[in-house]
């Protein structure tokens, strides 16, 4: 998901901002051959396994960015012959720094953010990691965070974290109104159903409107894409695109009658334009990640994680976020590996996500988690993505967490559809957004030759 690193929210801006920058990068390109970037062919050196290794990072919250900092130094720590070079950059340039890089000129370890991958192999930014990463490392990822660093059925990418979705509510409010509520995936309210939950707990918030549906950062954009349209598509039945086309995928009668019902609770919605709608009281349901446990935990034991509403095939959520990668043509693809490896730990991924709030990204420490794991607080978000459906068709009734499609077009991808999902929430008919969004991605992967290489 295009999810912040930090509980703050910070990154999933400034993430959404850096998959716009792709889709300007990607638009009328002439494809990997004639791109700026050079060769698509990863050429990697293992090296002598010593040295320094260079690695590239986006600049987060103070609290992560002292996690890494502790992670390299016990990975330094941990052995004298590898020494890393860590180097930060602000959230809103990083994206474009990447793009920007020849292939020679990418450090051998890189930070990125999961709906980039694809657009980053297809320019040849990126190296496949297997035989420089173990493969105890690989195993150990969750399927959901493994589908997400997979293009063309090789792995560029290993993940500390994952990131999930989630209704949060207030048991409180949702006692007064009588509302008996759903804690397995398997027994998500349907959309009607929701809607029924709603006009109950219209009668029992102070200004009538008891949903949060994450306004603040906007629908025409990756959160609308990943954590609003995407899980209702998916949940209804339908896909974003089928066969690398949009048009009869995206403006599907099924994708037109589940949006438009998500749009129709419009009016039970409070914008939440001071972020405080939650924890205030005004709302009792908040629908977004993870990343706001740190704030949402001052509710005590009236904090409830519920599954997003089932509108058919399912509740669904996105999964995946920012995951570590190595350059395509490292020339210490041995040291590398080692360092890529040493994040995977059980000790570094705890680390991590204790400083983030996260949901772990490897099978081990999720298990273990204080959090995420079985009888925690936590364990909805940590089962939805134990619930892996791959890409979106793969879908079943029965999985959960579904990867955001793999295509070097994505950025367009997400442009289209959250501006379509804000048109319709605003009252635009679905069918002629929906219409209008797969026109124009049709358009740009017919530029593209289809970002096939």
């Amino acid at each position: 998901m295009t999810i912040p690193k930090s509980p703050s929210g910070a990154r999933i801006l400034a993430a959404a901002a850096a998959v716009s920058i792709a889709a300007l990068a990607l638009t009328g390109c002439g494809g990997p051959g004639t791109s700026s970037t050079g060769s698509t062919g990863a050429a990697v050196t293992a090296g002598s396994g010593e040295g320094t290794i260079n690695v590239w990072a986006v600049d987060g919250q103070a609290a992560e960015n002292d996690a890494l900092k502790k992670i390299i130094s016990n990975f330094e720590s941990s052995q004298s012959k590898i020494k890393v070079n860590l180097k930060l950059f602000p959230s809103d340039q990083y994206t474009k720094a990447v793009n920007s890089a020849a292939p020679g000129d990418l450090p051998d370890v890189l930070d990125f953010d999961g709906p980039t991958l694809a657009s980053f192999v297809y320019n040849g930014k990126m190296a496949p990691l297997k035989g420089s990463v173990s493969d105890a490392t690989l195993s150990n990822q969750t399927d959901s965070i493994k589908s997400q660093n997979t293009v063309d059925d090789a792995v560029y990418g290993v993940g500390m974290m994952n990131a999930g979705l989630a209704l949060w509510g207030n048991k409180k409010l949702l006692d007064a109104a009588g509302v008996a509520y759903p804690t397995t995936p398997e027994k998500a309210w349907t959309a009607d159903e929701f809607t029924g939950v709603l006009d109950k707990l219209a009668t029992v918030v102070p200004g009538g409107k008891p949903l949060d549906l994450s306004e603040q950062y906007g629908f025409a954009g990756e959160w609308g894409t990943c954590c609003s349209a995407g899980p209702v598509i998916w949940s209804g039945g339908g896909t974003m695109l089928k066969d690398n086309k949009a048009s009869g995928a995206l403006d599907s009668d099924a994708n037109v009658k589940s949006l438009t019902q998500f749009a129709s609770w419009k009016k039970y919605t409070d914008p939440n334009a001071d972020g405080l709608a939650f924890t205030s009281g005004r709302v009792a349901l908040s629908w977004v990640g993870h990343w706001t446990y740190p704030t949402y935990k001052a509710l005590g034991s009236d904090l409830v994680s519920i599954p997003l509403p089932n509108f058919g095939k399912g509740t669904k959520t996105a999964s995946g976020t920012f995951a570590w990668g190595m350059g395509a043509t490292t020339k210490n693809g041995a040291a590398a590996g080692k360092f890529l490896d040493f994040l995977m730990t059980d000790q570094s991924v705890s680390t991590y996500t204790d400083a983030n709030g996260a949901p772990p990204a490897t099978k081990t420490a999720l298990a273990a988690s204080t959090l995420y794991g079985p009888g925690k607080q936590l364990q909805l978000l940590g089962d939805q993505l134990s619930k892996a459906c791959g890409t979106e068709d793969q879908i079943s009734d029965t999985c959960v967490s579904v990867t955001r499609p793999v295509t070097a077009g994505y950025p367009v991808v997400t442009d289209q559809v959250g501006k379509a999902e804000a048109a319709i929430y605003a009252g635009k008919d679905a069918k002629a957004a929906l219409s209008a969004a797969a026109r124009a991605i049709d358009q740009n992967f017919a530029d593209n030759d289809g970002y096939k290489k």
